[in-house]
């Protein structure tokens, strides 16, 4: 019953600021991280005074909520594009993932190695905050697109598919990382051949399996009108699709992606379509990805902006200036108009879920075990991919709606 409780509070509280943060002009989103930012400091300033609320911020129930937010806000995103037209635009997306991986992942790097004291961790610590800052969150920027009903439009379709890359690139990049790490060189041409076969591998074998034998078992599960047993069938697929990633040594995210993408009207049929949009659509915006940004807000701790200040002043700057650079000046070339072009970088921006999981998983691996600045660096990582998270909608808003109100 407890669970239950909490639960029900955390999503009263989404759903309030959430509100609130729409009726200022903003995304929900902003609403719903600032109540995660909000509820941390409020229980670090109580220092355990309130149990409750202790139970809250360190709930089992909403860190599994939370991963289910990310698999449904994937999954969504998913449903929501069609092959075709991200094969059309996977030149441009591909374009704007590099631009906006590269320069952030350059100046990044640069900034660590200006800043971070000399140790034997410095190569692979100022390396990692380039990666941190490269990558550029799914989940959190389909959110963002949905708050905006983006995401079917010719901006979310090619932003979607560049964030999609730069998590591939990003992985890639931690995995090359933690093995420099954990034996005292790069990998070999051989072993960085086989974790690039092993992307190649998943995409040939999910391509395939979505192409030939999934939409003959979803057209047969329809001809049932059971919305049920076709919800069923597309989460047993995505669930399929994330196990087989994580097998393969890659993030489970890209999983119900891959299991969205080729549920499309032509292959399953559009009244079945329609089905999984509103359903889906309404887990992943109503109720599981409010869960996920108020996690992603809980992840701050304040703390850490009087211990670093300037450092993350120059590292928000660079991330942020690194994505609209770096991402929009390709899009602006492929011919996008000015203020889209725009958008695309800030859109891009936002590194929410996956940039904090890059962060746990570097955590675990010893990345920050020597102590000193940059034993405290994780801390200020964290607060800055919450930052780039919150202020992505909040530019965005202003950038394609610059008549609304602030």
């Amino acid at each position: 019953m407890e669970l239950v409780v909490e639960v029900l509070a955390l999503l009263l509280l989404t759903r309030v600021c959430g509100e609130g943060a729409e009726r200022l002009g903003q995304s929900a989103s902003v609403g719903e991280m600032l109540a995660g930012v909000g509820l941390a400091a409020v229980a670090t300033l109580l220092a355990g005074g309130i149990p409750f609320l202790d139970r809250l911020i360190r709930s089992e129930a909403l860190d599994f909520a939370a991963n289910l937010g990310i698999f449904f806000l994937v999954l969504f995103a998913g449903v929501e594009m069609e092959p075709k037209k991200m094969a059309a635009y996977s030149g441009a997306a591909l374009a704007v993932a590099v631009g906006g991986a590269v320069l952030p992942l350059v100046a990044g790097f640069a900034l660590a190695w200006f800043y971070l004291p000399e140790g034997e961790l410095k190569l692979v610590q100022a390396s990692l905050v380039g990666v941190a800052i490269a990558i550029s969150a799914v989940p959190a920027t389909v959110k963002v697109l949905m708050d905006f009903r983006l995401l079917e439009q010719h901006l979310g379709q090619v932003v979607v598919a560049a964030a999609v890359f730069d998590d591939i690139l990003g992985l890639l990049l931690l995995a090359v990382l933690i093995s420099q790490l954990e034996n005292g060189a790069l990998p070999s041409l051989a072993e960085f051949g086989w974790l690039l076969g092993k992307v190649v591998a998943f995409f040939a074998l999910t391509i395939a399996l979505g192409v030939h034998v999934y939409p003959r078992l979803s057209r047969k599960i329809a001809e049932m009108e059971a919305a049920a047993l076709e919800f069923s069938s597309l989460i047993a697929a995505a669930m399929a699709y994330a196990l087989l990633a994580e097998w393969l040594g890659l993030h489970w995210v890209l999983g119900p992606f891959m299991a969205g993408l080729f549920f499309e009207p032509q292959r399953v049929g559009k009244r079945v379509h329609g089905d999984m949009i509103l359903i889906v659509g309404t887990i992943a915006g109503g109720v599981l990805g409010p869960l996920f940004f108020l996690n992603v807000g809980l992840e701050v701790d304040l703390r850490a902006l009087g211990e670093l200040p300037m450092f993350f002043a120059a590292l928000l700057v660079v991330a942020m200036l690194g994505k609209v650079v770096g991402a929009g000046l390709p899009a602006r070339l492929l011919g996008f108009e000015r203020r889209q072009a725009l958008g695309v970088g800030v859109a891009m921006s936002a590194r929410g879920g996956v940039g904090l999981i890059v962060l746990s998983i570097a955590e675990e691996r010893g990345f920050f075990a020597d102590g000193g600045p940059s034993g405290q660096l994780f801390s200020v990582l964290v607060l800055a991919t919450v930052a780039t998270t919150v202020l992505a909608p909040m530019l965005l808003k202003r950038v394609l709606h610059p008549a609304s109100p602030p």
